[in-house]
């Protein structure tokens, strides 16, 4: 289950409008995450049984199925993105209960102001001007940065913003092409944010759990709304679309029933 997990996540990690934090949240492996990036050592000695087929998943999704799915992306992105959509909406009634569980007398005023501010936001970020950046070991650099902070901030795409910057498509075909030149200032990136935030982002999950957590919720809400399509090309794409939905949004609530039964 947890390589699935993995796998469905490095895929979106690559993939424009799809944030791999709102796909962890999702799948209830944020914390754990967190925690892992904190607390390395500790963590996998306790929880090896879900990072060891997570991380393997992980890195099937993003290496190889990534580039898959990217091509489908490309001639079916409305497709693409209702499925994910779906996978999304599938485990968001749970993610509310537990954070209703949490502090059952906390109001859910956060959750509205970050879902609207963050909506806006994304807005702002489509709606700008797009801006060409060269390539160099800096700017792949700045890559690794921006993922890792999606990953740390549910809701925020890197690809979305690497798009806009020029960098998404050499990115993704140095990854695809196991260049080194981009590989190492990526993973450089990466590291040096996870080292920067996630000791933080863990230390505020476990002080103000409830309140944190539907910060984050907003987040989720928001970012996916700004994915849907405004329009469809046709009927049949249409069709398709919402199919893909009901069966993302099936197999999202099936994981998860699974992994509360074997829990």
């Amino acid at each position: 289950m947890y390589a699935i997990y993995g796998a469905i996540i490095g895929v979106g990690a690559i993939l424009p409008g799809v944030s791999g934090g709102v796909l962890c949240v999702a799948f209830g492996l944020f914390e754990p995450l967190m925690e892992l990036l904190t607390h390395p050592k500790e963590t996998l000695k306790r929880d090896y049984h879900i990072f060891a087929p997570f991380l393997a998943g992980w890195a099937l999704g993003f290496v190889l199925l990534a580039k898959v799915v990217e091509v489908f992306f490309s001639f079916a992105p409305d497709v693409a993105i209702f499925l994910f959509f779906g996978l999304v909406c599938g485990t968001i009634p749970e993610l509310f209960k537990k954070s209703e569980e949490a502090d059952r007398k906390m109001s859910w005023t956060p959750f509205v102001i970050s879902m609207s501010i963050s909506y806006i936001l994304f807005h702002i970020i489509e709606a700008g001007e797009a801006i060409v950046i060269p390539e160099s070991f800096l700017s792949f650099v700045f890559c690794g940065f921006m993922w890792g902070i999606s990953l740390i901030v549910p809701g925020l795409s890197s690809s979305t913003v690497l798009i806009y910057l020029g960098l998404y498509v050499p990115l993704t075909e140095g990854i695809g092409g196991f260049d080194l030149g981009v590989l190492i200032p990526f993973g450089i990136g990466i590291v040096v944010t996870v080292l920067l935030f996630a000791k933080f982002v863990n230390m505020l999950f476990k002080k103000h759990y409830a309140l944190i957590s539907r910060i984050i919720l907003g987040f989720v809400i928001s970012s996916s709304l700004k994915t849907l399509p405004h329009s469809f090309g046709s009927v049949w794409t249409m069709i398709i679309s919402v199919v893909c939905f009901a069966v993302g949004f099936a197999v999202a609530v099936a994981m998860d029933k699974a992994e509360r039964k074997k829990n």
